[in-house]
């Protein structure tokens, strides 16, 4: 019987991964649907030595982890969690993946490695996104990774000038432990 082998692993952000970090995040098509572009190097090393200074996944804050290649630790894309202070049983999610690395099943992946984490380590009930309905392709990840869509509020943000539509998809500890029920 042949074993799947995982292609990403999820790791703590180093200083060195920075400039790749900074590479992929100003770029304008991977930045299209992110709300947090660092402006330089600088400012993103500085950010990731802040990491190190705190407490992972405490509420209230975002936290976030770098998205590598299994077999040769390269950084691939990022993915954020923020524990919200008013419910910490819950955690909103985000991924990013450098253009690169897109199209390739790599953020289901990551995705599924952080759903462990999340439901299966800390425990946690619910697990949301915030996706502007345009990013067709987070959309797709979600629904194929069992997220149900809650809400689709209209025009409810405003994003780099414009008003933006959000939609909210989740998916509860029960469900993700018993898939297809």
């Amino acid at each position: 019987m042949k074993t799947h082998e995982p292609r990403v692993v999820l790791r703590a952000l180093r200083p060195d991964d920075a400039a790749t970090m900074f590479a992929y995040r100003s770029d304008p098509e991977v930045a299209r649907y992110q709300s947090w572009e660092p402006q330089t190097v600088a400012e993103l090393r500085s950010f990731i030595e802040s990491l190190a200074r705190t407490e992972p996944f405490t509420p209230g804050t975002w936290h976030q982890l770098g998205i590598a290649s299994a077999s040769t630790g390269e950084l691939l894309g990022d993915c954020g969690v923020h524990v919200p202070a008013n419910e910490p049983r819950s955690a909103e999610v985000g991924i990013t993946l450098a253009s690169a690395a897109q199209g390739r099943g790599l953020a289901r992946e990551a995705l599924r490695a952080l759903l462990a984490i999340l439901f299966g380590t800390l425990g946690k009930h619910r697990v949301f996104c915030s996706v502007d309905p345009r990013n067709l392709r987070s959309v797709a990840l979600l629904r194929r990774m069992g997220f149900r869509q809650e809400a689709h509020h209209r025009a409810s943000l405003w994003f780099k000038g414009d008003w933006a539509d959000d939609l909210v998809f989740a998916l509860l500890r029960s469900e993700w432990l018993s898939p297809g029920s």
